[in-house]
């Protein structure tokens, strides 16, 4: 049974050198406090975790994955492949994550999540942005379970936006809908936040482009707002 553990406030940077994804996420998070919106690199931010969009194989080929292997040296992708073969029998489905020690001190960790299975997938028209992010954000509560205060700050860039063509405002409210069911629950395990994602955003594109949809969190399992 997951155990709810008081947490500081995290740190989110949401940065990306795109314009367009900038300005979207400035509209589908101008609620909500606590997040720092810039255009920039991921590779700038000092933080303690990064996320990179992945795939489901953990190669590091392509985009801000590419980035960032050159970035902290090719033995950043050994580690998240030997987490995925760990966890995940060496297929990281979309909707989980794994985090790993980067090797570095700025960050100290990368979380990895996928936005679609192989490289290069046009994921325009999947809820794989919500499942991705929303994956990211409970890997930091799982490694703050393991060791408290450990990530309290984190980078995210806009995630499918460009290898997986997802349009920027689409992409800010499905990141939104990821963040906020973070600030709201803690999940057992991946199945239960892909299925609760899935139930919910089913027929999100029948919905305008602009429009914000905030998951419920279910009935059983441990609110942090209980």
């Amino acid at each position: 049974m997951t155990v709810n553990r008081a947490q500081a406030p995290l740190r989110v940077v949401l940065t990306d050198v795109n314009t367009h994804v900038v300005e979207a996420w400035r509209a589908a998070f101008a609620d909500t406090p606590g997040i720092e919106i810039r255009k920039g690199s991921i590779l700038d931010e000092k933080v303690d975790a990064w996320v990179s969009p992945t795939n489901s194989r953990g190669r590091m080929d392509g985009g801000v994955d590419a980035a960032i292997k050159r970035h902290l040296g090719a033995g950043i992708q050994l580690r998240v492949q030997q987490a995925i073969r760990d966890e995940f029998a060496g297929s990281l489905p979309v909707g989980s994550a794994v985090c790993v020690l980067s090797g570095a001190t700025n960050p100290k960790f990368l979380i990895s999540t996928p936005t679609m299975e192989s490289s290069s997938e046009n994921v325009s028209e999947t809820l794989n942005v919500a499942l991705a992010c929303a994956a990211a954000f409970q890997a930091i509560h799982r490694q703050n379970a393991k060791a408290p205060g450990s990530i309290t700050s984190v980078a995210l860039v806009g995630m499918g936006a460009r290898t997986g063509r997802v349009p920027a405002r689409v992409c800010a409210n499905l990141m939104w809908s990821g963040y906020t069911l973070f600030q709201d629950h803690t999940f057992e395990d991946y199945d239960d936040l892909r299925s609760t994602i899935v139930a919910q955003l089913d027929d999100i594109e029948n919905a305008p482009e602009e429009q914000r949809v905030r998951i419920a969190p279910p009935a059983r399992g441990t609110s942090r707002r209980s």
